[in-house]
């Protein structure tokens, strides 16, 4: 059975980002969390987890439909310049 509680150091284990960047998604209230005890200890439920990643999926998904692209060049209209340039060097190793 899965474990139902994860503490705030599992959490970026299973999103693969920094401690700091879960703290972020608390404190904005992106990521629901519990302060328990009279220590303060942080818990995040497996099932508001997977919550917040079915919301940022949909999310994404949205911003994909309002952000659609045919090719490259509409790509490079809807990027960053750095962005363009690290498509660019992708592009250049597999030339």
């Amino acid at each position: 059975m899965a474990q139902r509680f994860l503490t705030r150091a599992q959490v970026p284990e299973e999103l693969a980002v920094s401690e700091s960047q879960v703290h972020a998604l608390i404190r904005r209230r992106d990521l629901r969390a519990a302060k328990i005890g009279g220590r303060g200890v942080w818990r995040i439920s497996r099932t508001d987890l997977e919550s917040y990643i079915e919301q940022t999926y949909a999310t994404t998904d949205q911003w994909i439909n309002d952000h659609p692209f045919s090719d490259v060049e509409d790509l490079d209209a809807h990027t960053s310049d750095a962005d363009a340039l690290d498509l660019a060097d992708a592009e250049s190793v597999h030339d």
